[in-house]
């Protein structure tokens, strides 16, 4: 049996650096394609790799995907994670964060984790509240904005992203902790972890293997819709100060006009 188990929630998207395609059905993200793994989760991903560090320890990704899309996992695993778990379901299309979170929790409580970590939100949802949703499933106590964590024997040490600073924080184990972009600094995969990932074993799921029903979930459980999707508005000129004496009192009253201070 492994000493420390920990959970990444390591979300597949598809590459931000190609168009985004957009389905006319649901006006969601087009997710038939290839996958990566999602830059928020790298983090999550090292920080487990740096808590469980002993021989006996085991990291286990868990991911949601279409089409038992394994692409970025593999780059996961490629970075020292144990194994993987993925739920792949037709009947997943449309879950909203609170439908994806009911999925995940139902995979993750088998395993029996020391530490569920997740990024903070992910780069293509930025809804920010599946790991506290997830976190009220599992019955776990949940710790949202870490900037560091430690673990001392049976409690989770964090230092919590605030304005104003950070806090520390603690709380027993198990615990849901959710990481800010910057808290370690990824790996990047070696070629030796390149080529141990491909052997490395990943688990697929379905609804069925997780006891959930399809009206929980997807677009029939989904208690959010996107009725309308559109491109961003095209940046306007700025307005130019030139400091003729007067720079200093027009910029404080533009920055007064936005209700900035």
């Amino acid at each position: 049996m492994p000493d420390m188990k920990v959970v990444v929630c390591a979300k597949q998207i598809p590459d931000p650096a190609a168009p985004p395609l957009i389905r006319p059905d649901t006006h969601t993200l087009d997710r038939t394609g290839k996958l990566i793994l999602d830059d928020s989760d790298s983090y999550g991903v090292e920080m487990a790799l740096q808590l469980a560090g002993g021989a006996d320890d085991e990291v286990t990704l868990v991911s949601m995907a279409p089409n038992g899309e394994t692409a970025g996992l593999r780059t996961a695993l490629a970075m020292g994670a144990t194994r993987a778990v993925l739920i792949s379901d037709d009947a997943l299309l449309g879950s909203d964060a609170l439908g994806t979170a009911k999925v995940l929790a139902a995979a993750i409580r088998p395993i029996q984790p020391d530490l569920v970590i997740a990024a903070t939100e992910s780069t293509d949802g930025y809804t920010g509240t599946m790991p506290v949703q997830l976190a009220e499933l599992l019955g776990l106590p949940s710790v949202t904005f870490a900037k560091g964590v430690a673990i001392d024997g049976s409690t989770v040490k964090v230092q919590r992203q605030t304005e104003a600073g950070y806090d520390d924080v603690e709380c027993p184990l198990p615990a849901v902790v959710t990481v800010t972009a910057g808290v370690v600094e990824p790996r990047y995969p070696s070629f030796k972890g390149i080529m141990a990932a491909r052997s490395k074993p990943i688990d697929v799921l379905t609804l069925a293997d997780l006891g959930l029903a399809p009206a929980d979930v997807g677009a029939a459980g989904a208690r959010q819709e996107v009725t309308q999707v559109s491109e961003a508005e095209a940046r306007t000129a700025g307005e130019i100060v030139e400091d003729d004496g007067e720079g200093a009192q027009r910029i404080l009253a533009f920055l007064e006009q936005l209700k900035v201070i």
